[in-house]
């Protein structure tokens, strides 16, 4: 394993322990040379205040970072920030598009927040039919 596969995974396990201080040593070079697992945790810590202050624009900064390059996890967090206007303007449409990306390689969460998006039209046309094959797939159904 490179070093730099040892700095991820060392980070990552810092970041799983709740060492925060540990993490952001370990992931912050590694984020800024555009590693996306960790432009992922840096978003959650910047977001959550978790090891530094809280800082919406660095967490939007990182979770955009690794959501532009398909991680399916940033992809998800960066819908609800849109969704719920944190750390991003509150636009529906915007989260829509985000957990679409995110729902399509698989992830459940955002298959059935993007079920409930359609069966109330938010940030979409209301359509039950889209609602309950987003449905589907968050339950595991083709």
């Amino acid at each position: 394993m490179s070093d730099i596969g040892m700095d991820l995974a060392s980070g990552i396990a810092a970041f799983e322990a709740k060492e925060f201080a540990k993490a952001l040593k370990l992931l912050s070079p590694l984020a800024e040379q555009g590693d996306p697992q960790s432009q992922y945790r840096m978003a959650i810590m910047y977001q959550n205040g978790l090891g530094l202050v809280k800082n919406e624009l660095l967490a939007f900064k990182w979770m955009r970072a690794a959501a532009d390059q398909g991680l399916a996890l940033a992809q998800h967090g960066l819908g609800f920030m849109y969704l719920n206007g944190e750390c991003a303007a509150k636009d529906p449409a915007l989260a829509a598009r985000w957990f679409r990306l995110a729902a399509q390689q698989g992830l459940a969460g955002s298959q059935q927040t993007l079920g409930m998006m359609y069966e109330h039209g938010l940030g979409v046309g209301r359509d039950e039919a889209e609602a309950r094959k987003w449905y589907q797939l968050a339950r595991g159904g083709n």
